[in-house]
């Protein structure tokens, strides 16, 4: 599914335009995105959590050239999946 497909289904699933649910789904994305970028972590009873963790810095290897290669430290985004969505996806 892509956003315009998404976009289209809430649309249809909460009885609202499509404009009133793109505006929906942009304020949710925006708002995760804020959140997870000041290292707070987003619950979702049910469906999922997302957080921040942090990767360490380590040596990998160029597959073209055989060279070791060192890559920074980071921040990743993780989702857990919920029990609710899991048991969904699953029957």
């Amino acid at each position: 599914m892509n956003k315009s497909e998404i976009v289209e289904a809430i649309a249809k699933e909460a009885g609202i335009t499509k404009a009133d649910a793109e505006r929906a789904l942009n304020a949710f994305q925006t708002v995760v995105a804020k959140a997870l970028k000041g290292g707070k972590k987003i619950t979702l009873t049910g469906f999922g959590t997302y957080a921040v963790s942090t990767r360490k810095a380590r040596n990998g290897r160029n597959p073209r050239t055989g060279a070791t290669v060192k890559i920074p430290a980071r921040k990743a985004v993780t989702f857990k999946v919920g029990s609710k969505l899991k048991d969904a996806v699953n029957k």
